[in-house]
């Protein structure tokens, strides 16, 4: 096998790793000449011992692009145990301030840069169109395709003013779907006029933008293409590449994620994506070095079996080599310290009625199971408990959702999480506010769903701890 296809090979893929210091097989594929890495919330305890991790990675090879995870609200890696300090992008979308969402990007990127981190996988690029949508909802600035793309160019922005590459995701647009790419394939059975019209103006926006990397779906668009997106030459070469002119990076979503994984596999995945036009390949959290190397390859043996042409090998290794060259190429700077998250999570909070409590409360946190993409967190009910001075909290999920907690004297808070796509926490809202006069729901997902009963109604948009910090205020500020 030649030792100059394995590397450039390598050059594509993105490995992920668990722990908190750089395992011996990922400093060797990095010596070796591994494109990039992507980070997850097990690689991160402190920005100090993130900086180290980054760094040690580096010294084995100089233009490693790091990414990570990092949309802000509810989806953060570099602070997953505590919440993050930024809204999420409905929340921005919200307040529809476009200077507000550069800043945030910005304030954001210096986070990322002082952590070793050159490649962002934001902003989410989707219009969640589809209020049922489970994996989209409150990770999108909204259902309005204008209001999205306004908002993308501006964090795409901030981002990269910030010295980070940009990755607006996930193209040509998962907003419209009802299923979780995660655990399954998605179908957008929109006409091609509907879907241009909805879904593109946001990746148009970020490409003037001048975006460096876009991701890809993995899910079908029938008007397009019977292939999923990720291993669609259509949608990458053609409507990407060709029609959008897009000429940065094209990175796929994880390929360890069933709709590609459960359906042609991920090594075939792997092969069919660079074939169709995608750059650099995230192979996901649980994929190790045995996984890796096989990645590797079976992009060689496709090279030699005539499948995928060492042009196309050498081109997307130099689109991932290229933007890594630019994130080195940053002068370094520091985070600064900001409040500008807590403004704008204030800024997003919609109130209705009496929301002003009069009493300590009994919190009943309604929880459903976490998105694969946001991961497990302390949640909204830690966070009031510990800005809420005498809060009591009962946390209930679907199975428990029967449960009637004891109000003992105490005002009842009910918090609910994109309440329309869940009947079970609707019923158990419903059951709850005949016990109460004077309840106040807070929802921190989308606030589509409007119980009858409460004394008052918070919306915040979010779910992240300054979301919920912003709530706790308005809810406290009797106290």
């Amino acid at each position: 096998m030649s030792a100059d296809l394995e590397r450039l090979a390598l050059a594509c893929l993105f490995p992920g790793f668990p722990g908190l210091v750089p395992p011996d097989w990922t400093r060797r594929l990095v010596e070796g000449g591994l494109g990039g890495v992507v980070l997850y919330a097990w690689n991160v305890e402190s920005p100090e011992q993130l900086a180290t991790l980054t760094s040690t990675l580096r010294s084995e090879g100089d233009s490693l692009l790091v990414g990570i995870d990092e949309e802000g609200g509810d989806v953060t890696r570099l602070e997953a145990t505590t919440g993050s300090s930024y809204p999420g992008n409905a929340a921005l979308g919200a307040v529809d301030d476009v200077e507000l969402t550069e800043q945030v990007a910005t304030a954001m990127a210096g986070d990322l840069v002082a952590a070793g981190v050159g490649l962002d996988l934001a902003p989410v690029a989707d219009v969640n169109t589809n209020p049922a949508n489970p994996i989209i909802g409150i990770r999108s600035f909204g259902a309005e395709p204008e209001l999205v793309a306004r908002h993308v160019a501006a964090f795409v922005r901030g981002l990269q003013g910030g010295g980070v590459v940009a990755c607006a995701k996930h193209f040509p647009g998962h907003g419209d779907t009802r299923a979780d790419s995660h655990l399954e394939l998605p179908v957008v059975q929109a006409d091609l006029y509907a879907f241009a019209a909805d879904a593109l103006p946001p990746f148009r926006a970020a490409i003037d933008a001048g975006v460096r990397s876009i991701m890809t779906a993995h899910i079908v668009v029938p008007a397009l293409d019977e292939a999923p997106a990720t291993i669609s030459p259509a949608i990458l070469d053609v409507l990407l590449r060709q029609e959008l002119g897009f000429g940065g990076m094209v990175m796929t979503d994880a390929l360890e994620m069933r709709a590609i994984s459960a359906t042609v596999g991920i090594e075939e995945g792997a092969v069919r994506a660079l074939a169709a036009g995608a750059d650099a390949l995230c192979l996901g959290h649980d994929l190790a070095e045995a996984e890796t190397l096989g990645i590797r390859d079976a992009l060689v043996r496709a090279v030699v079996d005539g499948r995928l042409t060492e042009g196309r090998l050498v081109e997307a290794a130099g689109r991932v080599q290229t933007a890594g060259s630019w994130a080195v190429a940053q002068a370094p700077r520091r985070a600064a310290a900001t409040d500008i998250g807590a403004t704008v999570a204030e800024r997003a909070l919609r109130a209705e009625g009496r929301v002003a409590l009069s009493r300590a409360p009994l919190v009943v946190d309604l929880e459903p199971a976490p998105s694969i993409a946001a991961g497990v967190s302390p949640g909204p009910g830690e966070w009031l408990r510990q800005a809420l001075p005498g809060a009591e909290i009962v946390r209930l999920d679907e199975d428990a959702s029967a449960a009637t907690p004891e109000l003992d004297g105490r005002q009842l808070v009910l918090v609910t999480r994109d309440a329309h796509r869940h009947a079970w926490q609707r019923a158990a809202v419903e059951r709850l506010l005949a016990r109460s006069g004077d309840a106040i729901v807070l929802e921190v997902g989308l606030p589509l769903w409007r119980p009858d009963g409460a004394a008052g109604y918070l919306a915040s948009y979010g779910a992240a701890r300054v979301n919920v910090e912003a709530a706790a205020k308005r809810l406290g500020e009797s106290l």
